[in-house]
């Protein structure tokens, strides 16, 4: 069964970095889009990143452009998400996605 499972989430203070891993398996990682989305307390849920099969193309929220960065390794069956300049608003629980597939989240907490 397709299983999504996050980690990396943590505390850090404001102007600092965290990167979010998300290991998958048990479908053919390397076909499918893959994405990062997050939840801030009482805010609807937020796509952050999105990035192609082959890595060759990638989105990204407005909010996070430049200073997020999302990348996939498919030999090892990864994406992770690079989160640099971190700022109070972006505490949130991310989440790893395939399609309608969902990781449990880690938690993201920017706080001096």
């Amino acid at each position: 069964q397709v299983q999504l499972v996050e980690s990396g989430g943590g505390l850090v203070q404001p102007g600092g970095s965290l990167r979010l891993s998300c290991a998958a398996s048990g479908f053919t990682f390397s076909s499918y889009t893959m994405n990062w989305y997050r939840r801030a307390p009482g805010k609807e849920r937020e796509l952050v990143a999105a990035i192609s099969s082959t890595g060759s193309q990638t989105n990204y929220a407005d909010s996070v452009k430049g200073r997020f960065t999302i990348s996939r390794d498919n030999a090892k069956n990864s994406v992770y998400l690079q989160m640099n300049s971190l700022k109070p608003e972006d505490t949130a629980v991310y989440y790893c996605n395939r399609f309608n597939f969902w990781g449990q989240g880690t938690q993201v907490t920017v706080s001096s």
